[in-house]
């Protein structure tokens, strides 16, 4: 028996990750899905009356084992994954679909439920409602009630998705894989700081290749657009991103879109709802398709005008500075950059030396300290999936673990771009035993180099901390249930944590603890966090005009019938017709790498950042009001937002910890938009 298919007599029961084998996932994921199906059989095979005890906490605590390997293997696909590991996905994705389904559409296993539902226990606590309503609507909303026909076409439609989507994914990491610009003219590199030349220099390097070598990987390409003065290599290296998965070869993805966007418009119908938005936001804080559309419009009212009066001051001061006819999408960040430094006196290559990503990593650590009371121990005795990441014990005052954190910072070939937290671990409680979570965060920040430590951008700082934020969210929970935990909450309510911990980035009390000169140790000068606070709104018009844009454009595939879109590029071309600024690029395409969407869980979804944003907002005035690192207020937040999960509605949640609902006027008189 497979090391998969055992209790991990691990520290902390850790994830054994050295000692997995990838040829023992497939028969690991068969052997724990036999093991489910006995779980499950047991549930309905019971002769006594259905119970919320023998039937629905039953099968919450079932499948554990399926449960835990699913974490480590996907988590990987997503970190770590190779050529071996996608294979696996592309085998055990339909299993575990089929599995799924095998459970939802279970008729006798349904009636147990609806039993006990129709039954409305009188004995039950916030939490176990909760669960009880949250498992009778996914079994009801996902196929239950429906006759056996349906049922199978139900099951057909989640296989191929569940298969679509990773290949969606597959073809997005190796179009960023593939793309390589090897550059021999030093000439070709004026204007980019010295530490991203010599980054591209140990890169090209350690191709064997003379010169030096930008990929489409974050920290290689956003230095780039941001500082080369030559307008030609921007524009080649844009076009190059922007065009993933959108070039009519074996790793086009337009026919996958259409295909996902269909079928998720089938599965809805099935199901009885109007399209695939009206069928995930009856589960969401928005709760309708028509909700989102006029939260988004009315912010995109409030933005429009600043974003447009902002474009003409950039197109203005490029057309000065360079004498060119019209700015482009690869003009966007070097000349954004470049206004920046004028108006604010700043940019990144000033602020990065006092951003060494050890300090602040520590940074997050004393802030997490000083508002919840967590200490962070790294420790080395248990293990990891690759050298690059860290591992800490994290404890309360009491010396009591809260919590397993792995942190993992730096790209590689084979990890996804982007940012997120994940967990290994759910936190539970089962048989009068505390389980203690298992979290990570992964990200793409600046390597090391032979000359200098990893330094962030002021960007990379705030990323870090957003995604701290969710890693406190899976920390700190407190819960019985482990489908109610941590980050098991509605979408539009998940970045909430996350994005209030940015908050702490801007303000002089949290700066002073972290932001260090790496050389000096002096602390960053006030001048500097004037200016980082001053310059916090520039250009924040054009930056909410791009996030309404990706929402807009997540509801124009998932908010309507899409059977006739035949074209991604004329479709994307009409959603974001109202936020257009740049002008269209032909050779590129948004939707065909639009991993949130179509790979990950934020389909009709994509308006949750914009969403949440309102909520941090409001949660963070809060905060200034009583201090920045109020006990009082960071003890309420802890209670009532971060440790319950999705036990209870989250505007009750909210509306515990603030005493009000919140208010939108908070984010838009933060970005500028409103005096």
């Amino acid at each position: 028996m497979s090391i998969l298919n055992r209790h991990f007599s691990t520290p902390y029961n850790t994830a054994p990750f050295s000692k997995i084998k990838n040829e023992e996932f497939l028969p690991s994921f068969k052997t724990a899905i036999e093991k489910a199906r006995k779980e499950i059989d047991a549930i309905v095979e019971n002769p006594e009356h259905p119970t919320f005890k023998n039937t629905i906490e039953a099968l919450e605590y079932s499948g554990h084992e399926l449960d835990r390997i699913s974490s480590i293997f996907f988590n990987l696909n997503s970190a770590e994954t190779n050529d071996d590991i996608q294979k696996i996905a592309q085998e055990v994705s339909p299993l575990l679909t089929e599995f799924g389904n095998d459970i939802t559409l279970n008729e006798d296993l349904f009636k147990r439920i609806k039993t006990v539902y129709d039954s409305k226990p009188k004995n039950l606590n916030e939490e176990q409602k909760t669960l009880l309503n949250k498992r009778y609507k996914s079994f009801s909303r996902n196929g239950a009630n429906l006759p056996s026909d349906k049922k199978e076409q139900l099951r057909a439609i989640d296989k191929e998705l569940s298969q679509l989507k990773l290949k969606f994914g597959e073809n997005v990491l190796a179009e960023t894989n593939k793309f390589e610009m090897l550059i021999t003219n030093e000439n070709d590199l004026l204007g980019l700081p010295e530490g991203a030349k010599e980054a591209a220099k140990q890169f090209a390097e350690s191709k064997d290749k003379d010169g030096w070598l930008i990929t489409l990987d974050y920290p290689s390409y956003i230095p780039f657009m941001t500082y080369a003065d030559n307008r030609e290599l921007r524009k080649k290296l844009s076009l190059a991103f922007g065009s993933k998965a959108f070039k009519n070869d074996e790793l086009d993805n337009q026919n996958i879109v259409i295909k996902i966007a269909n079928l998720r418009f089938k599965r809805a119908q099935l199901l009885g709802y109007k399209t695939h938005a009206h069928f995930v936001l009856e589960e969401r804080m928005a709760k309708t398709p028509e909700k989102v559309e006029e939260f988004l419009n009315e912010l995109l009212e409030k933005a429009k005008p600043a974003a447009k009066a902002e474009f003409a001051t950039l197109e203005r001061f490029a057309k000065e500075l360079d004498h060119f006819d019209t700015l482009q999408k690869w003009d966007s960040a070097y000349y954004s950059e470049k206004l920046k430094q004028k108006l604010f006196d700043l940019d990144d290559e000033k602020l990065k030396p006092y951003f060494k990503l050890e300090n602040v990593i520590d940074g997050a650590f004393t802030v997490a300290n000083k508002l919840f009371d967590l200490n962070f121990e790294e420790i080395d005795t248990i293990d990891k999936y690759h050298d690059d990441v860290l591992t800490y014990k994290v404890t309360d005052k009491e010396g009591h673990l809260v919590s397993i954190f792995y942190a993992d910072f730096f790209p590689r070939p084979g990890k996804r771009n982007g940012a997120w937290m994940t967990s290994y671990k759910s936190q539970y409680v089962q048989n009068g035993e505390i389980e203690r979570p298992h979290v990570s965060i992964v990200c793409n920040f600046t390597k090391p180099t032979k000359s200098k430590p990893s330094l962030l951008t002021f960007n990379e700082v705030t990323t870090l901390f957003h995604e701290f934020g969710h890693a406190l969210h899976g920390m700190l929970a407190n819960t019985t249930y482990p489908s109610l935990s941590g980050t098991s909450v509605y979408w539009d309510f998940v970045e909430l944590p996350s994005q209030v911990m940015e908050n702490w980035c801007y303000e002089k009390e949290a700066l002073e603890l972290f932001a260090k000169h790496y050389e000096t140790n002096e602390v960053i000068p006030m001048e500097l966090v004037n200016k980082i606070k001053e310059s916090a709104t520039f250009q924040e018009g054009m930056q909410t005009l791009r996030q309404i844009s990706f929402g807009l454009l997540d509801m124009s595939w998932h908010g309507q019938d899409p059977s006739h879109i035949k074209d991604v590029k004329t479709q994307e071309v009409q959603a974001f017709g109202n936020t257009q600024l740049y002008p269209d690029v032909t050779e590129n395409c948004m939707s065909t790498a639009f991993a949130h969407i179509f790979q990950g869980g934020y389909s009709s979804g994509y308006y949750s950042y914009k969403w949440a944003e309102v909520l941090d907002a409001d949660a963070f005035e809060y905060f200034k009001e009583e201090g920045v690192f109020s006990k009082t207020v960071a003890n309420k937040f802890k209670e009532h937002v971060l440790s319950r999960g999705g036990t209870e509605d989250p505007m009750v949640l909210y509306k515990r910890f603030r005493g009000q609902e919140p208010k939108p006027e908070a984010l838009l008189k933060r970005a500028g938009l409103i005096s």
